[in-house]
């Protein structure tokens, strides 16, 4: 049976663009494996957001390369951008999903979108890390 793990991520900019950081935590039922946050500088919401689930994913597949992967987060924008759903407009918004499409197999990641005050861990984590200069 495959492990299975799930993500939450976000990220966030103060001003658009502005100081930016994102956060992830991979989770295996109520347990916490890994926490991540990481100030990006300058950059849009989306942008941050997008670095949050790359964060995640490449620190699932560092736990289990086999794992099924659920990604929950509060951004409906890349929930349906990753599920093939909505159209990639921007350039640097179409590499960062193809860099995340590329860490883990897509076969064996679901995204659902989640509302806001259910991905208070990661979002706690964009603050921390834009709170500590």
């Amino acid at each position: 049976m495959s492990r299975k793990l799930v993500i939450y991520a976000d990220g966030g900019s103060r001003g658009n663009p502005g100081q930016a950081a994102y956060g992830a935590l991979v989770c295996q039922g109520d347990e916490v494996l890994v926490e991540i946050s990481e100030r990006i500088g300058i950059a849009t919401n989306n942008v941050a957001e997008y670095q949050g689930l790359i964060a995640g994913i490449k620190a699932a597949h560092r736990i289990d390369p086999q794992a099924h992967i659920e990604a929950r987060l509060d951004s409906k924008l890349i929930v349906e951008q990753m599920s093939g759903r909505w159209k990639i407009k921007s350039v640097p918004i179409a590499r960062l999903a193809m860099q995340a499409k590329t860490i883990h197999p897509a076969q064996l990641i679901t995204f659902t979108w989640i509302p806001r005050e259910e991905n208070y861990r990661a979002d706690s984590l964009v603050n921390l890390a834009l709170d500590t200069l």
